[in-house]
């Protein structure tokens, strides 16, 4: 088992360096389609082998009643853990895009007139909230 993933972990590894020397070599033709070639080989490489090493990563079936409960409750703390983290990881994500954009905009905004200061301040504070509820959500998944 461990000799499996290590092998697979190896092919991971000389995709990725092999396709970092094949971008270096061709350097003299960098156009788009080029690039997305070699990103799509890589990747058309690379996410198989990573569901090869979850699939292989797996724990195998127990045959007691006891070690499918075990299984289930650690299932679920796990499964708790990916949503607590999806819900924090994209609501930042979002208020990234939206404090940058509301943010250049207020500041536009500024420039042109300065008593509208305060009105900006508020929206890019609405901006930065979604964060906050991310935040909120994640607890709520993990203490609930």
């Amino acid at each position: 088992m461990i000799l499996q993933i290590a092998l697979l972990a190896l092919a991971v590894v000389i995709i990725t360096i092999y396709s970092g020397l094949y971008l270096l070599k061709n350097q003299g033709d960098s156009s788009k389609a080029r690039l997305k070639k070699a990103l799509k080989i890589n990747l058309f490489t690379f996410v198989p082998i990573m569901v090869m090493m979850i699939v292989l990563l797996l724990p195998q079936t127990k045959s007691s009643a006891q070690a499918v409960a075990a299984d289930t409750t650690m299932a679920s703390d796990g499964l708790k853990y990916i949503g607590a983290a999806l819900s924090t990881g994209l609501a930042t994500i979002g208020t990234g895009y939206a404090v940058g954009t509301v943010g250049s905009a207020a500041l536009g905004a500024i420039s042109e007139d300065q008593s509208i200061l305060g009105r900006t301040i508020i929206f890019v504070g609405l901006a930065e909230g979604i964060a906050i509820f991310g935040v909120i959500i994640s607890i709520l998944i993990l203490y609930a």
